[in-house]
């Protein structure tokens, strides 16, 4: 057996393994659900063998509560509505998506993404395919129903073989899925979830959902130049000139309704920049913070109510000069459509928000959160090495579990809090999340799109599977891993602002 046989063989081996492991585990919502039972059960431990610990802050002992004393198991009945009910995340992506649900059933994120690409000089194809995959996180799954495809559709147009081209789609959809120019439903989903950890620690904290916009948008134009040199001297090259029996697709230009209509929403845009600046430049501006300054301006902590105005009413704008909107049902049709994109979501946030309360309750996340970092304190590793162990572990969990937001809400409670007694912000917490999530998406078989890829894949190469898939995305993760890893932690090391109002440092 020759050496590349036997890297082949353990490299099948390995993906036989991630399978079957992700596999293995239950449902999101069932997965919380039995952490909550755990949670439970080890508060009682804990209150059994009375573990402490003493807070660094107020000198106080801290013990664990015994949730399934009479009191907790009180406590539970009672709470149970409002812990899901007042759960941070909840409401904030339930008001982003009605926005977002509006301009998206208009057409018009759909159309201006194909104009994006359309009229991309070829020199410039690849750069446009992988920045229009992470703009399109702004709408959530758009990138994967609509810009993976039509990028195999538009190499194959230009004589480039199809599958680079949903490669470079891919990387900026899912491995660049925490960068954006814009605000996504991403981002204010994670700050709920950021701003819940934070409170087991400082019951004031609020993470806003701009916490790492600064830092995201820099991102987007690192993980477009990256993909970009990957797809074009690495995969593109790996996989030749396309030889398959696929006919060349035409790409439907814009008609001169969708043109028309994106003008008006380019008017509409206008208008609500102008607004916003008449309102916060001035000095004592309407929206300027009660400080009169515009980093603690309502628009900013207020950035949901914002996003779901200024969505909603450019994609009525273009909805009703297309067509598309013919009366207000026709928007209220829009936005129930995005909702029932939230069912699973809000199940699983019914079981996230129980187990995220029964670990503040019982004080574990408290006591984990000091002990941890009285560990990590005796270490010495510094920010470096803890930056990239974090990273490393986020990017390992995610080859398991799908989700995002599952994820963050069961790591956020330990890390957060850990890394504040170390004196590193929320803010930079779930930055560092957010790269080793995003790193791995593109190689995990537990990402909810992976198979779909796969699909795509076999459109124009019918022996393409899970093999071939990660075989094509592994160069983007490990390039993505480590330059955007240098990124972060130069950024850190800077003590550059993540994001408005978000600093690199907790000082509670």
């Amino acid at each position: 057996m020759t050496q590349k046989q036997i890297k082949k063989g353990l490299f099948s081996k390995f993906l036989h393994f991630v399978e079957i492991g992700g596999n293995a585990l239950p449902h999101p919502a069932s997965l919380f659900g039995i952490l909550a039972v755990m949670v439970l059960l080890i508060s009682w431990l804990g209150h059994f063998f009375d573990w402490t610990a003493i807070h660094p802050a107020t000198s106080e002992e801290v013990h664990i509560v015994n949730l399934l004393s009479k009191e907790g198991i009180h406590r539970i009945f009672l709470g149970m509505v409002d812990n899901y009910t007042g759960f941070a995340p909840l409401g904030i992506v339930m008001v982003a998506l009605l926005g977002i649900g509006i301009a998206e059933s208009s057409g018009l994120i759909g159309a201006a993404i194909r104009l994006l690409v359309i009229k991309a000089p070829s020199s410039l194809l690849t750069f446009v395919i992988v920045l229009a995959g992470i703009l399109s996180n702004t709408a959530s799954d758009l990138g994967y129903v609509l810009i993976i495809p039509m990028a195999g559709i538009i190499f194959h147009a230009v004589g480039r073989h199809p599958i680079a081209g949903m490669a470079a789609a891919f990387a900026g959809v899912s491995g660049g899925f925490s960068a954006n120019l814009f605000i996504g439903t991403i981002d204010p989903l994670l700050a709920g979830l950021s701003t819940e950890s934070a409170r087991i620690l400082d019951e004031t904290y609020y993470v806003l959902p701009t916490a790492n916009y600064y830092f995201m948008a820099a991102s987007t134009i690192l993980i477009s130049v990256l993909a970009t040199w990957i797809t074009n001297k690495i995969v593109e090259p790996r996989l030749g000139t396309y030889s398959g029996d696929v006919k060349p697709e035409t790409i439907e230009a814009l008609s001169p309704l969708e043109r028309k209509g994106l003008r008006w929403a380019v008017i509409a845009s206008f208008v609500w920049v102008v607004v916003l600046l008449l309102t916060l430049l001035p000095e004592n501006g309407f929206f300027r913070g009660p400080d009169n300054t515009i980093l603690h301006s309502p628009l900013l902590k207020g950035f949901i109510a914002l996003l779901f105005f200024m969505a909603g009413s450019i994609g009525i704008v273009y909805g009703f000069i297309t067509g598309r909107f013919k009366s207000d049902a026709d928007v209220v049709k829009g936005m129930v459509e995005s909702f029932k994109t939230l069912a699973s979501f809000m199940v699983l946030v019914f079981f996230a928000a129980q187990f995220v309360a029964y670990f503040k309750w019982s004080n574990l996340g408290l006591i984990i959160a000091i002990e941890g970092s009285i560990g990590l304190q005796s270490m010495n590793i510094g920010m470096v090495p803890l930056l990239l162990l974090f990273i490393l572990l986020s990017g390992f969990i995610n080859m398991f579990m799908g989700s995002a937001s599952a994820k963050w809400a069961i790591l956020g409670p330990v890390f957060i809090p850990m890394f504040m007694l170390l004196g590193y912000s929320p803010e930079l917490s779930q930055a560092v999340f957010r790269v080793g999530d995003s790193v791995t998406n593109i190689i995990s078989p537990m990402m909810s799109f992976f198979a779909l890829i796969i699909v795509y894949f076999e459109k124009y190469e019918k022996n393409a599977g899970i093999g071939t898939l990660i075989s094509t995305m592994i160069p983007y993760s490990i390039l993505f891993f480590i330059f955007w890893s240098i990124l972060l932690i130069g950024w850190a090391l800077l003590n550059i602002p993540l994001g408005p109002d978000a600093p690199i440092y907790y000082n509670g």
